[in-house]
This record gives structure tokens, C-alpha cells and sequence, in this order.
């Protein structure tokens, strides 16, 4: 297998809903595993996520989990997820369902580079940037 690098994303008890949300938006293959599955099933946290990962036919990879038993998501996390590329109708279809029932920080339209990009915040409190490349003049 090849060396890639995915976003791994952590939440505080939502992460199953998360993920399957991603997967609606972005299709794919979804693998859950629970704490239970790994030996916590008679904990409270047996039902969280203790590892997910989702991956596409199109070679996107997210991967997410609960953050771990007795410790909290640090808030205010300098980073976003990043979607870019030529497919317009891919694209948009992602900022669709992204943006639905979160919030918009800049608009998806065109930018003074020229491609037509976007920032938002999903309903999971993940900030995504979307970057739909103009065709070559």
C-alpha cells in the first residue's frame, strides 16, 4: 500500500453520526469500530467510536473517532479539511451537503484567482474549504 495522508478527526461522543453523515455525503466504504468492539463492552463509552474510516471509489479517505474516555476535544483547532478540484458538480454537491445545516464563512464563488472557493463549518462544528478549479484559458 501506498503512504497517504487523510484527516483523522476526533469528537466528544458524536463521532458515529459524523461519520455516517460524511459518508451520505461523499459515498464510499464505511468501517466503525466501538470501544466494545475492542474489549470496553461493559464500559459506559462501549457505543462510542473508537476508530472509523471511511474511503471512496475516488481515493478520498476521512478517518475520525470519540475522543478517549476522560479526555475532551480541544476546541478551537487550527485546521480544515480540504476539498479541491476540477469537478464542478462534485464539488458543489459537497459544499451542498456540507454547508446544510451549519455555517457559511465565505460564500462558494468565484475568487480573484479565478477558481470558485468556499469556507464552512458543518453541523459537527469541522471547518471545510472547497476549491473548484477554472478550466485553462
Amino acid at each position: 500500500m501506498a503512504t497517504r495522508l487523510n484527516p483523522y478527526l476526533t469528537f466528544n461522543g458524536d463521532a458515529r453520526q459524523a461519520m455516517e453523515f460524511y459518508k451520505e455525503v461523499f459515498g464510499g466504504t464505511l468501517t466503525l469500530n466501538s470501544y466494545g468492539d475492542f474489549g470496553q463492552g461493559d464500559t459506559p463509552h462501549a457505543d462510542q467510536i473508537m476508530h472509523g474510516m471511511l474511503e471512496t471509489t475516488g481515493g478520498l479517505t476521512l478517518m475520525g473517532a470519540d475522543n478517549p474516555p476522560g479526555t475532551e476535544v480541544p476546541q478551537g483547532s487550527p485546521f480544515s479539511v480540504s476539498l479541491s478540484g476540477d469537478d464542478d458538480a462534485e464539488l458543489r454537491g459537497y459544499w451542498e451537503k456540507l454547508s446544510r445545516d451549519g455555517s457559511v464563512s465565505v460564500p462558494l464563488e468565484k475568487q480573484m484567482w479565478g477558481d470558485e472557493f468556499g469556507m464552512c463549518t458543518d453541523r459537527f462544528g469541522v471547518p471545510w474549504m472547497v476549491n473548484i478549479s477554472s478550466p485553462e484559458s
